[in-house]
């Protein structure tokens, strides 16, 4: 895959630890799938299914498929279900 480009990488913060007074950089942990969700339910929308039902996984692999918001959205549901 290749490394992260650094404009993409979690900003880090200095603390200082009480047993040690040497400064040490701490990264957040994840936190990207709240930033990657900007708007819930947007995939359902656009593939016509009714929010509370689940998109049926053909329908879901052929979006994903396809350029542009759409196969985004789709590849990035495909990756979550994976999460489960």
């Amino acid at each position: 895959m290749g490394d992260i480009a650094p404009s993409k990488m979690p900003k880090p913060t200095t603390i200082e630890r009480k047993d040690d007074p040497n400064k040490v950089t701490k990264y957040a942990k994840g936190g990207w799938i709240k930033d990657a969700i900007k708007k819930p339910g947007a995939l359902h929308e656009q593939m016509g299914v009714p929010k509370g039902e689940k998109i049926p996984a053909k329908k879901l692999a052929a979006a994903a498929k396809k350029p542009g918001k759409l196969g985004q959205r789709a590849r990035l549901a495909e990756t979550l279900k994976g999460f489960k």
